[in-house]
């Protein structure tokens, strides 16, 4: 009986997908060095300030981390580091006055503008100009599939 057939992927399944996990690793860790580095904002920092300004600048703790794919106990400790450092702050709930909300402040949004441009920047350098526009849009595709079948094994 065949890998096939047990239902395991192939010697060359599995190189492409080592491949890939690695390339991801590395790709993310050289965005993540570049943002730190260019910004001082840690990639849990500017996601979270992005689903923020997203939002108009407020969400509940559970809606942020819905948004970013968090759990909420990863969420509590980011957030209480940024608030220390003035980038976000709890608020009473506008809407029913029940629970908080995680407010962007006028600091969080300025060092969310200051990362932005050298972000996207690095973001074409590393990814978009490494791929043809055939690539591009099978990375489109390939993404799409496997964001599709990871809500399907969620909904089961």
């Amino acid at each position: 009986m065949g890998e096939r057939r047990r239902g395991l992927p192939t010697a060359e399944e599995l190189r492409t997908w080592q491949d890939f996990i690695e390339t991801m690793q590395a790709l993310r860790s050289e965005l993540s060095s570049r943002l730190v580095s260019e910004s001082s904002l840690s990639p849990g920092d500017y996601a979270t300030l992005l689903a923020l300004r997203e939002a108009g600048g407020r969400l509940r703790p559970s809606e942020l981390a819905a948004h970013i794919g968090w759990q909420r106990s990863r969420l509590s400790h980011q957030i209480k580091r940024m608030e220390r450092r003035g980038l976000i702050r709890r608020e009473d709930c506008v809407a029913d006055g029940r629970g908080t909300e995680v407010v962007l402040t006028a600091a969080g949004a300025e060092a969310f503008r200051n990362a932005l441009l050298p972000h996207l920047r690095a973001v074409r350098e590393l990814f978009v100009h490494a791929l043809t526009p055939d690539e591009l849009a099978a990375a489109g595709r390939i993404s799409a599939a496997l964001r599709d079948r990871l809500r399907a094994s969620h909904d089961r």
